[in-house]
């Protein structure tokens, strides 16, 4: 079941969060057993699990007051989920996410910024979709063939 929202992140007014320290931390799809042989069980318990990520940002003093309102009131001091860009392995993408606890900041940093840092929880774990685990030449040949296909059939 994917989960929609019609919250947005602000975009337009305020920047991704950066990429530095940005760590994901998926959740465990299995189920192990301890054996009383010594062995284990496992299995794979859930095909869709959430991601964690560290997060941070630096705004201004406009942009630091605009990020703690809308936390506050677009999304409940963090309680409902949300659509924000975010940059993983797969390129920058839309995601639905929530904050999993209050975010840390503002901290002042330099003369006139001001540095927030959250964990967000993503909805899907960011990774290709199933089935392209099969075809490893395509995934790792991927900028190859985007640039035949840019080259031999550009756009009219």
């Amino acid at each position: 079941m994917a989960i929609t929202t019609d919250i947005n992140y602000p975009h337009k007014y305020l920047s991704m969060p950066q990429r530095t320290g940005l760590g994901y931390q998926p959740t465990s799809p299995l189920l192990r057993t301890q054996l009383t042989s010594g062995r284990a069980r496992q299995r794979r318990l859930y095909t869709s699990t959430p991601t964690q990520v560290g997060v941070t940002w630096i705004f201004s003093e406009q942009q630091s007051q605009l990020f703690e309102a809308w936390h506050r009131d677009a999304i409940s001091d963090g309680a409902a989920w949300f659509n924000m860009r975010i940059r993983t392995p797969l390129g920058v993408d839309d995601y639905v996410c929530r904050f999993t606890d209050i975010y840390q900041g503002p901290t002042l940093v330099g003369f006139e910024r001001w540095q927030f840092t959250a964990t967000l929880e993503l909805w899907e774990r960011p990774i290709l979709p199933p089935g392209w685990g099969e075809f490893p030449d395509m995934i790792m040949d991927q900028s190859i063939i985007d640039i035949a296909m840019n080259r031999e059939w550009p756009e009219a």
